[in-house]
């Protein structure tokens, strides 16, 4: 069962997303990283995983997100921002994938576990999961990277539209099983689809809702004017 949103919550979430989100920096090394001057929430998942699409999804703009039929190319953490919310969105580069260099593998793995452990701003991260398939190997890799330095990370299958409802609720079932077993993840569990927009409203109000909840002081008057926003 999706996470329930009242309709106030799901249009502060549409109006905190309906921006003009830009790309800020795309960071290869830890050296590059902006100012930890305001928080974020990261997207992360194997290669072919469809993240591209649904940062696309949520801003409602295709191509802000470099989305491509070749998996692997995300390689670094590109950081996208919006005038007047002073909160980040993260992709990270994409994991999984065999046929990568082993360098650039390795290099990609560096930078992941880096970010994880020393970015205090980190809210949370969105751990993308294909519906087809469930969690694989490299995903529990990455969850134990996450156990350890215990980052928040909650879960979101994309591609729901590719798998039949019974299929789905298995996986559902499954995945909320695991996600009990690790104490830094959440319990909720949101089923996305980017082709056809299925819960993208509920992860927009999910990620508002984080963000209006840790805003900085000098950001209170442009949360809580989003919020009403949402609540006309």
């Amino acid at each position: 069962m999706q996470p329930a949103f009242t309709p106030d919550e799901l249009r502060a979430g549409d109006r905190f997303f309906h921006r003009p989100w830009q790309l800020l920096k795309s960071v290869p090394e830890l050296q590059f990283l902006p100012p930890a001057d305001r928080h974020e929430v990261a997207f992360a998942g194997r290669s072919n995983v469809g993240k591209s699409s649904l940062i696309n999804a949520l801003v409602g703009r295709r191509g802000l997100a470099r989305t491509s039929n070749t998996p692997g190319r995300t390689q670094e953490l590109n950081f996208f921002q919006t005038p007047g919310v002073p909160f980040y969105l993260v992709d990270m580069p994409g994991y999984g994938f065999a046929e990568a260099p082993k360098a650039k593998v390795e290099a990609w793995t560096q930078l992941v576990r880096d970010y994880l452990r020393g970015r205090p701003t980190l809210l949370r991260v969105l751990l993308l999961v294909d519906a087809r398939h469930g969690l694989k190997s490299a995903d529990a890799t990455l969850m134990t990277l996450m156990d350890e330095a215990a980052v928040s990370y909650q879960a979101v299958l994309t591609k729901t539209d590719k798998v039949a409802p019974s299929r789905l609720s298995q996986t559902l079932a499954e995945l909320t099983a695991e996600l009990a077993t690790h104490p830094p993840a959440l319990a909720r569990v949101l089923a996305t689809s980017a082709r056809t927009g299925e819960a993208i409203d509920a992860l927009r109000a999910e990620i508002a809702a984080l963000a209006a909840a840790h805003a900085p002081a000098s950001a209170e008057g442009s949360a809580a004017d989003a919020h009403r926003g949402g609540q006309r």
